[in-house]
């Protein structure tokens, strides 16, 4: 009987890496990776997109474990090094350096270097998160030459905040904010994650950075991943532990916020929050078993959540739960529970089991 068990379909992976070759041929792909490439293991995914130019993350052990893993293919630390110490290892480890703060530079000014680490500059175009705004680009560049710590070619990056919006003007603005530096920089540039890879082909520059896109969930507002030749590439399983008579009018679960409104049977399935499935996902989530789709009842417990499978089901113990992938999207789950794709799927817990296929 399977229980808890992230299936990762490799192949729904590579079809959507060419997606994204398809909608910015031009551009080299950093894959991102970071958060445990999204709940789908992160060096399972690094080795199956051998294609990918680059790959990026969030912190320095992400980058260690896929360089202990045997992945060469370049890295790169999408917030930069947060101690100064880290920066000796990244550039031994070939891990590069986005720049957003003069903190950053102080750290690179104060450490004495292996040999120069490769370094991306990181632009605020609008976001107001992390990055220079472009006024102060130019002496920050010239302050990281005047290191001599870093290689030739500093990269240019900035990130969207409503590029997942269609027509949004702010996502024109910070083009425009963006693109006088761009148009002139000497080294790589990269503003386009997997929403404005879909929507904004005019920021793909010269390095895109698809994310949620290649795991299969739809980045664009309102919208679905098959509206784009998206496929999951997670399908998150289960089975079932018990069926259980249950009488109208009879609870189910903590706090007894369900009843029966007729007399059926009910599906105890083996995962819960504790192994990622969100706890507020509402009544009525869909879940997939025997070919349809049946509803969840009751509040999700740590280990459980139950199922109304309908007065005539004939499921039996130990037929198989589809929590999300092909038959259920993650989006609809997420959407269910109040949150997005993308919090569902990095919250996959440590005792989830993984196959790949």
């Amino acid at each position: 009987m399977k229980v808890a068990t992230a299936v990762i379909d490799t192949q729904a992976l590579a079809h959507n890496f060419a997606v994204v070759k398809r909608f910015a041929p031009k551009a080299q792909v950093l894959a991102v990776l970071k958060a445990n490439g999204y709940g789908h293991n992160q060096v399972e995914i690094a080795k199956a997109l051998s294609q990918a130019d680059a790959f990026a993350v969030a912190r320095l052990n992400e980058a260690l474990a896929l360089r202990s893993a045997g992945i060469t293919q370049p890295i790169v630390m999408l917030e930069g090094c947060f101690n100064a110490d880290d920066l000796p290892v990244m550039a031994a480890q070939g891990v590069q350096a986005v720049f957003h703060s003069p903190a950053q530079l102080q750290m690179l000014q104060s450490v004495l270097m292996p040999k120069p680490i490769t370094a991306w500059i990181k632009v605020d175009s609008g976001m107001h998160r992390l990055g220079l705004l472009p006024a102060e680009v130019a002496d920050y560049h010239a302050a990281l030459i005047a290191t001599g710590k870093v290689a030739d070619k500093v990269g240019l990056v900035s990130h969207f905040a409503c590029a997942d919006e269609k027509g949004h003007p702010l996502n024109q603005q910070q083009i425009d904010q963006f693109l006088p530096l761009a148009s002139h920089w000497q080294g790589p540039v990269s503003m386009a994650a997997s929403a404005a890879i879909l929507s904004l082909p005019e920021a793909h520059f010269d390095w895109v950075r698809p994310g949620l896109m290649l795991y299969g969930g739809c980045p664009m507002a309102g919208a679905k991943a098959s509206d784009y030749d998206l496929k999951p590439v997670m399908r998150l399983v289960s089975s079932l532990i018990a069926i259980k008579r249950q009488k109208t009018g009879e609870p189910v679960g903590y706090g007894a916020t369900w009843r029966a409104e007729q007399d059926t049977l009910i599906g105890v399935v083996a995962i819960g929050y504790g192994d990622g499935y969100p706890r507020h996902a509402r009544p009525g989530t869909p879940l997939f078993v025997g070919g349809r789709r049946v509803p969840l009842v009751g509040r999700v417990s740590m280990d459980m959540v139950t199922v109304d499978l309908g007065p005539d089901a004939t499921d039996a113990i130990g037929d198989a739960v589809e929590l999300w992938g092909p038959n259920v999207a993650v989006e609809e789950v997420a959407e269910c529970a109040s949150t997005i794709a993308y919090e569902l799927l990095c919250n996959i817990a440590q005792r989830v089991r993984y196959e790949f296929t």
